[in-house]
């Protein structure tokens, strides 16, 4: 058994935190894009960055996080 007592390596480490930046990346780009007035239709809202790129963000961030836990580290 190796002295390492860490879960994960270095690079499980950095592969969680670029995971966290796409999602959190995702959530800011669908922000936004509302109105003062309920009354008022706002095209803003259906913007091809809220409905294909920040949801992109967000799935590419999350399989980032399951590829960060399924990886083997080298021994």
């Amino acid at each position: 058994m190796s002295q390492n007592s860490f879960l994960f390596d270095k690079t499980s480490y950095l592969l969680f935190g670029m995971g966290l930046a796409l999602i959190v990346l995702g959530f800011v780009l669908m922000s936004g894009g509302g109105s003062e007035d309920p009354m008022v239709y706002n095209p803003e809202l259906f913007s091809a960055r809220r409905i294909i790129w920040a949801p992109l963000f967000i799935v590419m961030g999350f399989v980032v996080e399951v590829v960060a836990i399924l990886r083997r580290p080298k021994q």
